[in-house]
């Protein structure tokens, strides 16, 4: 009798114990603080390679992950390490090096395993794309909180990093769980009385721990300074405007003339190391993807059917109009889908806007359901449905992974190996618009374009295809200031003294901008972070204003 009521005791302990864990309890900002700022810089290797007993292996701080594979005879790696996880690559011809990605969430990370040994390969994968963290300062909001449910949303002091998009949230008991859709990163969490014992994830890798505790005061987030470089061409106007907030968020500005960098300065703590968020800027990036595949031959011309390159399963929403979407009418914003972003005639109910087709199942079936509202080739409207398909398009005729063709063919040859791409849900690189390059990286894209195709002496695209992309085909007629557009590039005009300036463009929301200016030899690459201010145009305003004057002179 003694015993029952004993148990019964406990079982009644039990249930006080699990029902005092309402979320609502937990429902608050909370703060903790990283053990070093390098902790997301994770060691890759490969041992053995070319071996039978090759071994992938990934390192945190606390420990390491080992995947064993066959790595005879074969010059292209595979290691599965999740579900959804995984690592492939491809041996140089002078087998120096291994270049490929690690596939962590949405995102394709580029990293390149050096030689170490004679079979060993090393290199380093920064999970947050910042090679050392500048605060340490790691904060939780915990949000609409009920018995056992709850959301919650990681925020970095260092806000170079630009986020996590979290879900999957889940509570059993005194522990919660939830996951980062875009990097991969897994968060599992005990809740204490005062506190919540954090401890971050990749797969079954554990990276850090964080006691965290309530916020008493105010996040501090950013306010970091970069140093000031010194260049031959002095914008001090300028720079005094960026340092008192006046173009707020403008994250770095770089002017090359003649291929020589003539001005290079990093702002809010970036420096030229860290990849920065394109927006849709990459857009112009898959253009040159387009470019490389047509001078490869790789499909008959851009006169094609966007049908002649899909699956026979969407064949059946092809009609007497929408066969008429070609990969010229995908470049130059053509195709006549109802698919127009934003603007005064956007219909943004309709499934092909970008908000709504990512939701979807089926993004290509979403997509070439929608009406036509023009004929294809007529009238432009700026929108991602039109790039994406390209991306369909390519990844059908090119024979190796999409993403080892793009790193192959152009990055490789422009020696950019520090960058990150976007996948869509099938974990293909998606061509709507993107990518983390850091600024110097950009800059040579556009000195690429600048010099009709070529690098350092090396041709990489034809000269017949930057002339065809840089061609005024229409206006985007959704566009404030009715842009000229060419083939995923921007055209517009600046003023200097009474006289125009034209200037070709790859643009991207927030204000990132690679500007192309061949009358004057110049290439000007502006980065910044204004996402929800409204300046996302400013960089037109510090090129025609603070830098163009300069060019001219």
């Amino acid at each position: 009798m003694k015993l029952q009521k004993i148990k019964i005791a406990l079982l009644l302990l039990f249930s006080f114990a699990v029902k005092a864990q309402n979320m609502a309890d937990y429902t608050d900002n909370w703060e903790g603080k990283i053990e070093n700022s390098k902790i997301f810089s994770l060691k890759v290797a490969i041992e053995n390679a070319g071996l039978e007993n090759a071994v992938f292996k990934i390192y945190s701080s606390k420990e390491s992950l080992d995947f064993p594979f066959n790595g005879k005879n074969s010059n292209f790696i595979k290691i599965p390490f999740g579900d959804n996880s995984f690592f492939e690559g491809v041996l140089s011809k002078n087998q120096n090096e291994i270049n490929g990605f690690i596939k962590s969430g949405l995102l394709f990370y580029h990293v390149k395993l050096l030689k170490s040994k004679n079979t060993s390969f090393t290199g380093f994968w920064n999970i947050l794309m910042v090679d050392e963290l500048k605060s340490n300062d790691f904060y939780l909001s915990v949000e609409n909180g009920s018995n056992d449910n709850f959301e919650a949303y990681p925020i970095l002091g260092d806000n170079r990093f630009t986020g996590t998009w979290c879900y999957n949230f889940k509570k059993e008991n005194d522990f919660i769980s939830f996951s980062d859709f875009k990097t991969g990163l897994q968060f599992k969490g005990k809740l204490e009385s005062d506190n919540i014992q954090l401890e971050i994830y990749l797969e079954n890798l554990l990276i850090t721990e964080i006691a965290l505790k309530k916020s008493t005061i105010d996040w501090k987030i950013g306010g970091f300074k970069s140093d000031n470089k010194r260049s031959i061409l002095e914008l001090s106007q300028l720079e005094n405007l960026i340092s008192k907030d006046s173009l707020p968020n403008t994250h770095s500005v770089l002017i090359s003339r003649n291929g020589k960098l003539i001005y290079e300065n990093y702002f809010d703590g970036y420096t030229e190391n860290v990849p920065h968020d394109l927006r849709s800027a990459s857009k112009s990036i898959s253009s040159a993807i387009v470019g490389i595949a047509e001078d490869k031959a790789l499909f008959k011309s851009v006169e094609q059917s966007i049908f002649d390159f899909l699956p026979i399963n969407y064949q059946v929403l092809k009609d007497s109009l929408k066969s008429k979407i070609d990969i010229q009418s995908l470049l130059t914003m053509s195709s006549g889908l109802d698919a127009i972003d934003y603007g005064s005639n956007a219909n943004l109910k309709s499934p092909a806007v970008e908000d709504n087709y990512q939701k979807s199942k089926d993004w290509i079936a979403t997509i070439l359901n929608t009406p036509m509202i023009n004929n294809p080739n007529r009238t432009a409207n700026y929108g991602s449905a039109n790039p994406y398909l390209l991306g369909v398009a390519m990844d059908s005729v090119i024979s190796e992974p999409l993403e080892l063709f793009i790193d192959g063919n152009l990055f490789q040859k422009l020696a950019i190996s520090n960058y990150v791409m976007f996948t869509d849900f099938k974990g293909k690189p998606y061509f709507g618009g993107g990518m983390y390059l850091n600024s110097r990286d950009m800059l040579k894209f556009g000195e690429l374009y600048l010099n009709n195709g070529r690098w350092k002496s090396n041709r990489i695209l034809s000269k017949k295809w930057i002339m065809d992309s840089f061609k005024n085909y229409r206006v985007l007629e959704n566009t404030k200031d009715k842009n000229g557009y060419g083939y995923l590039w921007w055209h517009n005009t600046y003023h200097v003294n009474g006289r125009g300036v034209e200037s070709i463009e790859a643009r991207g929301a927030g204000g990132q901008y690679i500007f192309v200016i061949p009358s004057l030899k110049s290439v000007i690459v502006i980065t910044s972070g204004n996402y929800r201010n409204g300046k996302t145009q400013q960089p037109e305003i510090i090129f025609e204003n603070y830098i163009l004057p300069y060019l001219k002179n």
